[in-house]
């Protein structure tokens, strides 16, 4: 039987918790979404240091977990004289891994631009900033957009490892409580049910938008 006086006790706690995890979540995916149109853009454009250095940076964040870099972070920057706080270092962490995973996503979307449209508006004289606002990144958005949102969902999935370096997240609390009271089952099931209460609406919401612009795009 599960222990719905321990359950209604520490809700309050996972309710406090969901809150850092979402705001965490959320300046990771901003920040992750910047970074890597920045580095689509690069990549996109050949530019020939940045292009290196962006291919250098994809490569070692796609093939290194978050929790090593976490690590690595949290735990190896200070002995080499930096000091970050946890807050920092999870979102820089996050921000390090969602940043190659939507740069591959931009730039699938930019690569799917006709050739012939960037060449025509060369022609008439834009520039290629002006080309890549109102030409290039339009149509690489709608075709990155369902990537998009799956790297976001996977983000907000990834907040659970930043319990690692003592950031009070969802995991850390359900970790606390079963070192405490060896309440695994009601913690357990209270973590699992936080994630769906977060993740469902994220995901509807995806889906919701996708097809939206999805519509727009054949009605043009």
């Amino acid at each position: 039987m599960l222990n719905w006086a321990f359950i209604a006790e520490k809700a309050p706690a996972y309710v406090k918790a969901a809150g850092l995890t979402l705001k965490l979540a959320g300046a990771g995916i901003a920040l992750s979404l910047v970074l890597g149109l920045l580095c689509a853009l690069a990549l996109y454009y050949r530019v020939p240091v940045l292009r290196r250095a962006v291919a250098a940076y994809i490569e070692l964040s796609r093939n290194t977990p978050l929790l090593i870099q976490l690590f690595f972070l949290y735990f190896g920057l200070p002995k080499l004289g930096v000091m970050l706080s946890s807050w920092t270092c999870a979102l820089i962490g996050l921000t390090f891994l969602g940043g190659s995973y939507m740069a591959e996503a931009f730039r699938g979307g930019l690569d799917s631009v006709s050739k012939a449209q960037i060449e025509a508006g060369l022609s008439i004289g834009m520039r290629s900033l002006a080309l890549a606002r109102h030409v290039a990144l339009p149509q690489a958005f709608l075709v990155a957009l369902p990537g998009l949102c799956a790297n976001s969902v996977f983000l907000i999935k990834e907040t659970s490892i930043v319990s690692i370096v003592a950031l009070p997240d969802l995991m850390f609390v359900a970790r606390e409580l079963i070192g405490l009271y060896y309440n695994t089952v009601e913690a357990l099931g209270m973590l699992v049910f936080a994630y769906v209460v977060i993740l469902l609406p994220v995901s509807w919401a995806f889906r919701s938008l996708e097809r939206r612009f999805r519509y727009a795009q054949l009605g043009t």
